[in-house]
């Protein structure tokens, strides 16, 4: 999808959007698999409502991308526009145990400016890549840690009303790689309360989680992180590993050798290699356990 009108992109313009033509969405994405269209980034929160009103007037589709690091994108030429949100300074700030964090930001190093101001808790997150409104959106959990248990408001854009909202912590459904938000809604800010810790203790703790992280998932290659979500009691990974597929590839789409439940781009994969590859592995788990896998990736198929 083509932004091609001058007037179109003279409001653009006049919002404070900045139009990136023909853009490689491989490149915005931690798999480095997608399409290409053109981007749309955002640089004050307040135009949003109006930028979505003018798209909808157009019959512009369009979709929101954050970190990029739990998606896998169609190729070819994608048919939406991209919106995604340009990082503010500052990012994050801190007003006693709150921090005030802008959803653009990167999840690690929001993690470690807290700690190195004593703010602990979130440790358990230290490697899980994207940003923090990326977290949000799926509630990212890891090593008994998940986001969800420390935020007490936050700022987004509701697509049902077409307004910007705040919501507090106790408004918002917090689950298992799940929340209440709205699949269109896109997050934009915010409020954490963490606990006070000497950076130390909590310097110690991204330390353990680090080396579990470099000792089990294929770090430095092309992944989106688990593929599928952990059915009620068992282990996704533990399943298509007792099934041998570790290595098993379509294409250069690969179950991963370290931990069977990332799959990786081990070269030029493209998404419909990726989708095969899913696929495939999901029926042969589904054959042998009676389990129905479902994805933790999140699939935008042009």
């Amino acid at each position: 999808m083509r932004v091609e009108d001058a007037k179109l992109k003279a409001e653009l313009a006049s919002m404070g959007i900045e139009l990136r033509s023909g853009t490689s969405v491989a490149e915005l994405t931690s798999l480095a698999i997608g399409g290409t269209t053109d981007l749309l980034r955002i640089t004050k929160h307040e135009s949003i409502p109006a930028l979505i009103a003018l798209l909808e007037r157009r019959n512009i589709p369009y979709k929101f991308l954050g970190g990029g690091s739990n998606l896998l994108v169609g190729d070819g030429e994608l048919p939406w526009v991209i919106l995604q949100l340009a990082k503010p300074e500052p990012e994050i700030v801190l007003e006693g145990n709150f921090a005030h964090v802008d959803a653009a930001a990167d999840l690690g190093r929001t993690i470690t400016f807290c700690a190195k101001h004593d703010l602990g808790g979130m440790e358990g997150l230290i490697g899980v890549p994207g940003t923090v409104g990326g977290a949000l959106r799926m509630n990212a959990g890891a090593y008994g840690t998940q986001i969800g248990s420390y935020v007490r408001d936050v700022k987004l854009y509701r697509a049902a009303e077409h307004q910007i909202e705040i919501l507090r912590g106790e408004q918002i459904s917090f689950e298992y790689r799940h929340t209440s938000f709205g699949p269109d809604d896109m997050m934009l800010a915010v409020t954490l309360e963490l606990p006070s810790n000497p950076f130390k203790e909590i310097l110690q703790g991204i330390r353990i989680c680090n080396e579990k992280r470099r000792s089990s998932q294929p770090l430095g290659q092309k992944s989106a992180g688990c593929i599928f979500k952990n059915p009620p009691g068992a282990s996704a990974g533990r399943m298509i590993d007792e099934l041998g597929l570790k290595g098993f590839s379509v294409g250069d789409a690969k179950v991963s050798d370290r931990h069977a439940n990332f799959f990786v781009n081990t070269g030029q994969a493209s998404a419909q290699d990726m989708l095969t590859l899913i696929s495939d592995v999901r029926g042969r788990v589904e054959k042998a356990f009676g389990v129905k896998l479902e994805n933790e990736v999140v699939v935008w198929n042009a």
